[in-house]
């Protein structure tokens, strides 16, 4: 199946995939900003403490940590 690009549609058919965008945007429940914004921060915090990019890793769980050392001599 070709890909669709909206670009080649004639006026008529981009105008109606419009009309069907707004009528499910229209549909969506709202929130204001200020409250959604709360939400989420308190969110974050709550789980800031198991958060490995806030906390880190410890040693001995790092699947990355170099196993061994390299001497140059």
């Amino acid at each position: 199946m070709p890909a669709l690009h909206v670009e080649d549609l004639p006026e008529k058919e981009k105008l109606k995939m419009e009309v069907e965008q707004l009528r499910k945007e229209v549909k969506l429940q709202r929130q204001q900003v200020s409250k959604c914004s709360e939400e989420i921060k308190n969110y974050i915090e709550e789980r800031s403490g198991e958060d490995p990019l806030v906390k880190g890793i410890p040693e001995d769980k790092n699947p990355f940590k170099e196993k061994g050392s390299c001497i140059i001599s």
